[in-house]
């Protein structure tokens, strides 16, 4: 009863949704760059690793130049070049996509340590580099408001970016010269290269687009509201976000709110930690939630497909 009465409590502050936006950010972004690689029919399972090293290569490229837009262009480069490496993998070298994911993300794990050790001594975090942080945005009229002013206004400009970007990519999808290649390219490659597609032209476009915004998610994680690099700081959103692309079947407006429900989670983790609950179990609740919602996810469908193969054998 007192822990009902604590999550009553907190879903009565603004400061709770605000974290929400907060902590769905990264996820967000990641989201959408698993959603364009997914639809090519290429699924990006190196986006974990992708995230640590461009939140890495931000921090160490701000402190280097003492800018925190070059060290965001840094992240941003890191995440281009990781998706030109697993797409070198996949389409020229055809090797497997989820052995190359793998391989991707566990050379980031201890590579980035290792690198944290060549560049400062340090093996957790960056402490010793002046690295700096992207800023964050009051918007004019909104932040004046109360409670809608305190959830919507002051956030990192990344969110705000993201949530653009949820348009963006719908938009790509629907009207788009390059939203339709990708589409037909995800769903028959052969159909596709008969009508003058290149299929490995486009998945490679897809990798790419994924590896930059996934990339952006890394330079949030530690140029946002952190303003440091350390060990392990993704904590598996890279493969939340495979969750939340394939919860949202291609929708970015799903995904988005596929997001904002880990998002949700983690924030309400944050401000129950003071309760009597056990610490490993809160910090576990955000991602078992997704679990959860996946695998509902899946057994609709698997319900949706029974129910069409029952129709149309009835039809025959």
């Amino acid at each position: 009863m007192e822990i009902l009465q604590d999550i009553m409590k907190t879903l009565c502050l603004p400061d709770f949704y605000f974290a929400m936006f907060r902590s769905a950010t990264p996820v967000l972004l990641t989201t959408l760059g698993a959603m364009i690689s997914s639809r090519s029919g290429t699924s990006n399972i190196a986006l974990e690793g992708t995230m640590l090293i461009s939140a890495f290569a931000g921090v160490v490229v701000s402190a280097f130049s003492q800018s925190a837009w070059i060290g965001f262009a840094g992240a941003v480069f890191a995440g281009f070049i990781i998706s030109n490496i697993l797409a070198y993998f996949i389409l020229k070298l055809k090797s497997n996509a989820v052995i190359s994911g793998i391989a991707i993300n566990t050379l980031a794990s201890g590579g980035t340590i290792f690198a944290l050790y060549l560049i400062t001594g340090e093996k957790g975090a960056s402490t010793s580099l002046e690295s700096l942080k992207l800023p964050s945005i009051d918007i004019p009229v909104i932040k004046d408001i109360p409670v809608i002013g305190t959830i919507l206004s002051g956030h990192h400009i990344l969110t705000y970016v993201s949530l653009i970007l949820v348009f963006v990519v719908w938009y790509l999808f629907k009207y788009t010269r390059l939203g339709m290649h990708i589409r037909a390219v995800g769903e028959s490659p052969s159909a596709a290269e008969s009508v003058g597609i290149s299929v490995n032209k486009t998945k490679y476009i897809s990798l790419v687009l994924s590896g930059m915004l996934t990339g952006m998610a890394g330079a949030f994680l530690s140029m946002g509201y952190v303003g440091l690099f350390s060990a392990g700081m993704t904590a598996g959103r890279g493969y939340i976000a495979l969750a939340t692309q394939a919860i949202a079947a291609g929708n970015a407006v799903i995904g988005m709110l596929a997001s904002m429900l880990f998002g949700f989670c983690q924030s309400m983790a944050n401000y129950l930690q003071s309760s009597g609950v056990p610490l490993q179990f809160i910090q576990m609740m955000p991602y078992l939630i997704i679990v959860i919602a996946y695998t509902v996810f899946c057994a609709m469908q698997e319900r949706r497909k029974k129910k069409m193969q029952l129709k149309a054998a009835t039809e025959k």
